[in-house]
């Protein structure tokens, strides 16, 4: 709810923590009430955030990449603070924060149940789930740690699609998708604790975008989860060469050797995902490539992968991506357009 005072919001730092997305936060939430003010001639309004780095100890650390870090304050049973922030943490998809920072999950659990607003961004979000806080809870995270929650966190519904996720009814825990949207983090903590208005200018003060189109445009449909069946890396090789054939599970059946049952029944084991939905997202993928990179019409691009049938395809494409074909292209042009010499030809990625 809205506050007159500063609001008292903490941001966690720890080794782990992604300085860009520390200190970016830090400069958003501490310029709320003055930047836009300034640069358009107004009366600075009064600070309407107060925020201040936390972390288990107020001894200065090092994080990624060697940026030093020097807590403001530690914390501890008497520090509850009203807003808490997790940032983004460099961690292997395979990092599940299970046998570390017990005192560090302690504190947080005991700061939601003394009422702190909790937000994380990103890998934040993987320390919320090492602590239990999002057991039983919708939660999202960046798209490539949808294993991870699935192994490790099987009572967090993990959703890869949203940018911000509602974690808990009355909005006090939300957690954020991939690394950059600790913007859209940022805003929605102003909107709620200070005012729509002010999260609104200070948006046109750092140029910052709401990320509408959530997670999906921006996910590898493809990832390779390492397994030892040697007949499933066979498989995998196989349609990274031949997805856009006209029946690839039949293909792949016959170059690998195995009964078909078998072989689905072994690559949905290694991998994860069903045979056809492999095959699909490497198409998928190849698509992407093509319209980030191509102005080839949707319908060649559709052939290219191997639908004969667009329609399907945009189908498809679309629940994939969350984008239409045309929006996705749509979405690269400004990027695509860096990459075009004066030929107009795109530079090879």
């Amino acid at each position: 709810m809205p506050s007159h005072h500063p609001v008292d919001a903490q941001i966690l730092a720890l080794p782990e923590t992604a300085a860009s997305a520390l200190y970016g936060m830090f400069d958003v939430l501490r310029t709320t009430g003055c930047g836009w003010r300034e640069i358009s001639g107004s009366e600075r309004g009064p600070d309407r955030i107060h925020p201040r780095i936390v972390a288990p100890t107020r001894e200065p650390f090092r994080c990624g990449y060697g940026i030093l870090i020097e807590p403001d304050l530690a914390i501890g049973a008497d520090n509850v603070p009203e807003v808490l922030v997790i940032p983004d943490f460099w961690l292997a998809p395979t990092d599940a924060l299970t046998d570390r920072y017990t005192a560090l999950k302690a504190w947080i659990v005991n700061c939601w149940a003394q009422g702190t607003a909790i937000y994380s961004a990103c890998s934040g979000s993987v320390l919320l789930a090492a602590s239990g806080l999002l057991d039983g809870r919708p939660a999202t995270s960046h798209w490539a740690y949808a294993d991870l929650f699935r192994d490790q966190f099987p009572k967090v519904s993990f959703d890869p699609k949203p940018n911000l996720c509602f974690s808990d009814p009355s909005g006090r825990l939300v957690t954020g998708g991939g690394a950059t949207t600790w913007h859209d983090l940022a805003l929605h903590i102003i909107a709620r604790h200070v005012s729509p208005g002010e999260s609104l200018m200070t948006a046109k003060f750092f140029l910052m975008k709401w990320h509408a189109e959530g997670q999906l445009p921006y996910a590898n449909q493809v990832c390779q989860r390492p397994h030892a069946d040697s007949a499933v890396r066979r498989a995998e090789d196989w349609l990274a060469v031949h997805f856009a054939d006209p029946d690839p599970v039949a293909g792949v059946v016959a170059a690998v050797g195995l009964a078909e049952r078998t072989l689905k029944r072994r690559f949905s084991q290694a991998t994860g995902v069903t045979l056809i939905a492999y095959a699909q997202s490497l198409r998928v993928e190849a698509a992407k490539l093509a319209l980030e990179t191509t102005s080839k019409p949707v319908e060649e691009i559709a052939a290219a992968v191997g639908y004969e049938n667009v329609a399907f395809f945009r189908r498809l494409f679309k629940r994939s991506t969350g984008l239409g074909p045309t929006d996705y292209r749509r979405l690269y042009e400004p990027l695509r357009a860096l990459q075009t010499g004066p030929s107009g030809a795109v530079a090879a990625r």
